[in-house]
């Protein structure tokens, strides 16, 4: 990690907590050579979901501002306002949650005080209306721009009046130098081993869905598209890696319909998610896709969720249709079997769909194309959503 230095500017980094999947990216930060981070938030999960926080910030680089969460959605932040008036910050970065009043405080007490101010947020995953929308628009005007996870952001946040040149496109990403290097590890024949302990005996396709089984995610509609793919002759198997209060009631449809499911668990090492996603043919999401298509597709297995963008998380643009994945349409277990046939034709996957799932990580959804990003906001630069084609930045990804 890069150590403070006077020549770069400060910039701090505000949430409400750093969960353990932004380690990346904050690193990437942390080792930038143009601005000198610094990570401001609680140090635990202050929500009551119990998400594992991020523990490694050297101390000189973190501040600890603690988050009370009022009714929802609403909390509070304290040493924000403290924050904004601090004369050796250069900008910063705030969580872009408009409702959360300190957040609101402190922002414009940094704008009266000369700093920029950056909110990094998913923006628009739908078009507001009402109250909503006047609170939005209210709140990202306080910023000279927006850290947002995708194009429909951009483009809705563009009919709602903001200049392109403020809206910059930063997308998401986990892990990616790890997942870089564990895939590499993973032989065919560490596949092959994988789907026989799995599926002992099976030469069927393998379908992965790895989320925590709980009813938002439709994973009853998987279920019934499989037993609709049966009647048509289509077997396939199902992985579903994760726990969850539906357990009982998909193990119960799996066995009264006959369906060849296997219930994993919760699994958090990497080597071995990385094993049983490049086991499978295709990874599924009935229901909303988010960080499990940067997973997914990190380890070369192509995704397929539902297309109705309004109910989407932004992570869904990562989905090409017919190369990285597909997307059906909502809540149609027939469209759901049809794609799930599409991508099962084949015992495993054509080595140039996985070559084109990397592709998308490789240059987009890693932390040093979210570094560069970022960077060139805190600059002032105007948002180009193609500067990374360009010879001053070496592309996104080496």
């Amino acid at each position: 990690m890069r150590q403070p230095g006077p020549s770069r500017p400060k910039v701090a980094v505000v949430y409400h907590f750093f969960p353990h999947y932004r380690e990346p990216i904050m690193r990437e930060l942390l080792d930038s050579d143009r601005y000198e981070f610094i990570a401001v938030g609680d140090r635990s999960d202050p929500t009551g979901g119990q998400i594992k926080t991020w523990e490694t910030c050297p101390p000189q680089r973190f501040v600890y501002a603690p988050f009370r969460s009022l009714r929802y959605p609403i909390g509070l932040q304290r040493g924000l306002l403290r924050l904004a008036m601090r004369r050796d910050l250069h900008a910063i970065v705030y969580l872009g949650n408009a409702f959360w009043p300190c957040t609101w405080l402190s922002a414009i007490i940094a704008r009266m005080a000369g700093k920029r101010v950056l909110f990094w947020t998913h923006g628009w995953t739908r078009r507001d209306r009402g109250l909503t929308r006047v609170l939005r628009r209210t709140f990202y005007r306080l910023g000279h721009g927006l850290l947002l996870y995708g194009h429909l952001a951009k483009m809705i946040g563009m009919d709602e009046g903001f200049s392109p040149e403020r809206l910059y496109v930063a997308y998401n990403s986990l892990d990616y130098e790890r997942q870089k290097e564990v895939r590499a590890a993973v032989t065919p024949e560490n596949v092959q081993r994988r789907r026989e302990e799995l599926f002992p005996g099976s030469q069927r396709p393998m379908v992965i869905c790895t989320t925590r089984l709980i009813p938002v995610r439709r994973l009853d509609q998987l279920l019934e598209a499989m037993g609709l793919l049966k009647t048509e002759g289509h077997e396939v198997d199902l992985l579903l890696v994760g726990d969850g209060p539906e357990r009982a009631h998909l193990e119960r449809l799996a066995r009264d319909d006959g369906l060849s499911v296997r219930f994993f668990g919760a699994c958090y090492d990497e080597k071995t998610i990385a094993e049983l996603v490049m086991s499978a043919n295709v990874s599924a999401a009935p229901g909303k896709v988010g960080l499990t298509a940067m997973h997914s597709l990190a380890f070369g297995t192509p995704v397929i969720t539902h297309g109705d963008i309004a109910h989407q998380m932004p992570e869904w643009e990562a989905i090409i249709p017919g190369r990285t994945g597909d997307l059906f349409q909502r809540d149609s277990v027939t469209a759901l079997a049809g794609v799930i046939r599409r991508w099962t034709t084949s015992r495993y996957p054509d080595e140039s769909v996985r070559a084109a799932c990397y592709a998308v990580i490789d240059r987009f959804y890693n932390p040093r194309f979210q570094r560069l990003v970022i960077e060139r906001a805190l600059e002032g630069k105007p948002a180009d959503d193609l500067f990374w084609m360009k010879a001053d930045t070496g592309g996104p990804a080496e």
